[in-house]
């Protein structure tokens, strides 16, 4: 049977991008893949349905789910729309595998082959198809330009008639993919930059930005990439010495985040209460708890004379990049295993594999199992 890939449109009103872009569907046509989308799903993106000339657009989802045997999906996809898949049909995208047991035994009951790509492995081939890394690249970025418009001073340095204006100063804490874009659009906008991350490997890749490095003196190296979460006696060092550079900053950004965890709570109460009158906080961890004490999820917060701004869904505002490279990553994990319009799926693929999530009617993953307690 031929592969049929559908796309549908987005149940979430505040959700712009689209998984699959015109230059990923011709290449999937190439490939004897059939594309059908349903109508509006590419609105958010601002891409017209007359820019995908190799879709078939149909009006409903229904239209949609009765003709693909293939899903791609920027979130998790609804409960209706579970229950209306054919077994057999296989979901690829941002599924958000540790945020529902209920969900997740939907996906296995419906015998669905679920890729959630929040699972993929942190190795070197998976990096052309890491969506959580291009999307945190969007996340940081945006983060930065959310600070500069509400920051009461100039990100650079300005000479003016006057005199000199000094440049605002920028924490940036947590350097992944997201933090690293954070601090290289902070000092592109002329700030001077400090970046922190308890992963001591770190150092170099801040200081090879230009920005300057704050040492707490805790290393809480993990595996696979991530941090693992610090002892209490760790806590304590780190709030001290962290303290004063949250104290000097006009500018904080966290984007600390731990796997199928709460996001760690890294910026205390009183951190915040010690800075500048003035000061802007952006916690990009928001919608996972926050980095920050007092951040509320896409809302600005007033903690003394400091302002708190919890974005969501931050690539969202920038749909028509964040759209490109989200399509760009799937392609690369599954367009290797279409060939002449059929899909071949490889078992012993260490990169299908590790991102596996729902096959053969059960929950395959075992860090989700044990999150969700399955």
């Amino acid at each position: 049977m031929g592969v049929v890939i559908g796309v549908l449109r987005s149940p979430d009103p505040t959700e712009r991008r689209v998984p699959l872009v015109p230059d990923v569907a011709k290449k999937l046509r190439a490939q004897g893949a059939e594309l059908v989308m349903q109508r509006g799903a590419s609105a958010g993106a601002s891409i017209p349905e007359g820019d995908y000339p190799e879709v078939t657009w149909v009006d409903t989802e229904q239209e949609v789910t009765a003709r693909a045997n293939m899903l791609w999906t920027v979130g998790p996809l609804a409960p209706d729309t579970l229950k209306s898949l054919q077994p057999g049909t296989v979901v690829i995208g941002l599924l958000q595998p540790y945020g529902s047991a209920e969900r997740a035994q939907a996906l296995a009951g419906g015998r669905i082959t679920s890729f959630a790509m929040e699972l993929l492995p942190r190795i070197s081939r998976a990096q052309s198809m890491d969506i959580l890394s291009s999307q945190g690249a969007c996340s940081g970025y945006q983060c930065v330009l959310i600070a500069a418009a509400f920051s009461p001073k100039f990100f650079p340095m300005l000479t003016y008639a006057a005199g000199t204006i000094r440049p605002a100063r920028v924490l940036v804490i947590g350097a992944g993919v997201a933090g690293l874009q954070a601090i290289a659009t902070a000092r592109r906008l002329g700030a001077m930059v400090e970046g922190y991350d308890v992963r001591p490997e770190t150092r170099e890749q801040v200081e090879s930005l230009g920005a300057k490095f704050v040492d707490t003196g805790v290393s809480a190296a993990g595996t696979g990439g991530y941090a693992r979460e610090l002892t209490e006696d760790e806590k304590r060092q780190q709030a001290e010495r962290l303290g004063k550079a949250v104290a000097m900053a006009d500018v904080l950004i966290t984007t600390a985040a731990v796997p199928g965890k709460k996001a760690p709570l890294i910026i205390t109460d009183a951190m915040v209460r010690g800075m500048k009158a003035g000061a802007v906080v952006v916690d990009m961890a928001a919608e996972t708890g926050g980095n920050v004490s007092g951040t509320v999820p896409n809302q600005e917060v007033q903690v003394g004379g400091v302002r708190i701004i919890g974005p969501v869904n931050l690539p969202s505002n920038m749909p028509v990049s964040s759209s490109e490279m989200f399509a760009r990553n799937l392609f690369n994990f599954i367009g290797p295993f279409i060939k002449d319009g059929v899909l071949t799926l490889d078992d012993t693929d260490e990169v299908l594999t590790g991102a596996t999530f729902t096959a053969n009617g059960e929950v395959k993953h075992a860090g989700v199992k044990q999150v969700l307690g399955l």
